[in-house]
């Protein structure tokens, strides 16, 4: 294979590579063999007929546009490594085929090539970064929340509260004729907690166990279902049980009963303390985005439409792979939304530019500021990661290549120089 001629353009490159018929030769019989048991030539038995009758019969280059397609992906790899600053992406096409009296082959191939990327600033970018505080109502909030989970549930043989749970029957109408959906058996129903439309939850207080009432409600205008959007109808409802919670009182025995202390105060510096990690480390994800937006706003890079196309491709990939995993598809999940697979993939389009544009910055800070990967920093890696998954640290490697892995540290490193390098500045405040 011999490449003839390459014309780069800004961000595409038109390679012309000439094959030989010596090179020709092996993947035209390997078609001819593969082909030949569906070929049926007069005066033959099906599939016994000899490769230079059929070429006869059909023509003499009948098998090479099969045999260029068998060739290719050797042909693009080969003469693409011979090139010296052609690194192709996305999906290659062949613009034209040429076969010559001699076999003699000569294809063009289009590519889109690797953007090239000239940084602006990246170092002592300003963000705003807000200080971490943590309030006495949130530390309530959360030891609430704590009262609420071990909180114990009884059976009350009383009228039903806001707050209690009513195990209910109940079927709606409209018109005096049921409507699909509208109803269920045994349905523990928290009151109060605006599960259901308005004016329901309201009129179930109240009742008590083995109590029947017709409920007159109204369905928002807004509701999905347009047959009810703003109808009035009447639920039939029968209270089976009223369940009253009983939250513990927020005592020393309560402390222990949730924690590892023995006094409240011992309960709420923990608390604090861990609202303040969770906080601090959202402000600091939100900081280092800033900044990273910053210095992708920064660079300049023409990039090609089909490396948005790939990394597109892979977050469905992504995405179909955890949905199977939940026993759905994204077909299932296209249609559910209201969509198909198209609309899926405008919602998913600005995510996958940013990343590529993202990766693009990062990698060229790791080559502007030379950052290495030691074989030390991978082999830690892979522990943390086998560690992670709970998986064998050889299993992770046959999973994660070591270039793989290096590549995705390099982007981590650049990204962790962005950010240390950064300024934290004061929020500004709106003006009233």
């Amino acid at each position: 294979m011999n490449v003839k001629n390459v014309e780069k353009q800004t961000n595409r490159a038109v390679i012309t590579v000439e094959i030989t018929p010596a090179e020709m030769e092996p993947a035209v019989n390997k078609v001819y063999l593969k082909v030949r048991k569906n070929v049926m030539i007069p005066g033959f038995r099906k599939g016994k007929a000899p490769r230079k009758v059929i070429e006869a019969a059909y023509g003499k280059h009948v098998f090479f546009e099969d045999a260029i397609e068998e060739l290719f992906p050797e042909l693009y790899t080969s003469c693409v490594a011979s090139q010296e600053g052609i690194k192709p992406v996305g999906k290659p096409a062949v613009s034209n085929i040429d076969i010559a009296e001699d076999n003699t082959v000569t294809i063009t191939v289009e590519t889109d090539l690797y953007p090239e990327v000239t940084l602006g600033q990246y170092k002592a970018l300003e963000a705003p970064k807000a200080e971490v505080t943590v309030s006495a109502e949130e530390i309530d909030a959360e030891i609430d929340r704590m009262a609420k989970n071990i909180a114990s549930v009884t059976t009350v043989d009383r009228p039903a509260e806001n707050g209690d749970t009513a195990v209910i029957d109940f079927e709606g109408f409209k018109d005096g004729v049921a409507f699909e959906g509208g109803k269920g058996e045994k349905y523990d129903l928290k009151l109060g907690s605006g599960s259901f439309i308005p004016g329901f939850e309201e009129q179930v207080v109240g009742m008590s166990a083995g109590e029947e009432k017709d409920l007159e409600v109204t369905f928002p205008a807004d509701y999905h279902a347009a047959e009810l959007a703003g109808a009035a109808v009447i639920f039939k409802v029968k209270v089976h049980e009223v369940k009253q919670t009983v939250v513990p009182e927020k005592d020393d025995e309560f402390v222990k009963d949730v924690s590892e202390f023995d006094t409240m105060d011992e309960l709420r510096a923990d608390v604090e303390n861990k609202i303040k990690t969770e906080k601090e480390a959202g402000i600091n994800r939100a900081f280092e985005n800033a900044v990273i937006d910053q210095a992708v706003n920064n660079m300049t890079a023409e990039i090609p439409a089909s490396m948005i196309d790939d990394e597109l491709d892979r977050q469905l990939e992504r995405m179909d792979y955890e949905l199977r995993a939940q026993g759905a598809s994204l077909e299932a999940y296209a249609q559910m939304m209201g969509g198909d697979l198209n609309a899926i993939k405008n919602t998913l389009r600005p995510g996958a530019e940013k990343s590529v544009k993202t990766n693009l910055m990062l990698e060229a800070v790791a080559k502007a500021e030379n950052i290495e990967i030691t074989e030390e920093e991978c082999e830690e890696e892979y522990q943390k990661l086998a560690e992670s998954y709970r998986m064998d640290v050889e299993n992770v490697k046959e999973l994660l290549s070591v270039d793989g892995l290096k590549s995705d540290l390099q982007l981590r490193k650049a990204a962790k120089l962005i950010t240390e390098s950064a300024v934290a500045v004061e929020e500004k405040k709106e003006e009233e």
